[in-house]
């Protein structure tokens, strides 16, 4: 029984990119499906979600409302989001919240959110 408690404590401490390798290695050895132990695994190491929450990459741009400057943020919503014309720009501001951008980099969601807040805007980043 001592090694079954060694082995969930050295997964437990596992980040989520050696748990998702040990996943695959496991599923490769013993030629099964491992989709429920994933699962068990994610919840008996509550740490693995934080650490999730931490490394993310991908951010939306969510405009939620265009304040007292409308014109202001439709040209900066023209200049953030490339190839939309003037009808598109003020229908996306008019109907906010809308997401301006989806899955961008960390630094492209700050810039656009710096931008869009100088011309008036009310801007979320998740």
């Amino acid at each position: 029984m001592a090694n079954v408690e060694q082995l969930l404590e050295e997964i437990g401490n596992m980040t989520l990119l050696e748990l998702s390798e040990f996943l695959k290695a496991f599923e490769e050895k013993f030629e099964v499906t491992a989709a429920a132990p994933v699962a068990v695994a994610a919840a008996a190491a509550p740490g693995a979600a934080a650490e999730a929450a931490e490394e993310q990459d991908e951010f939306d741009v969510i405009l939620e409302s265009a304040g007292d400057k409308k014109i202001q943020v439709i040209k900066v919503v023209r200049e953030i989001v490339s190839g939309l014309g003037l009808k598109e720009a003020k229908d996306l501001v008019e109907g906010a919240p809308k997401p301006i951008l989806e899955k961008v980099a960390k630094d492209a969601a700050e810039a656009a959110k710096a931008k869009l807040e100088e011309a008036g805007a009310k801007i979320t980043v998740k």
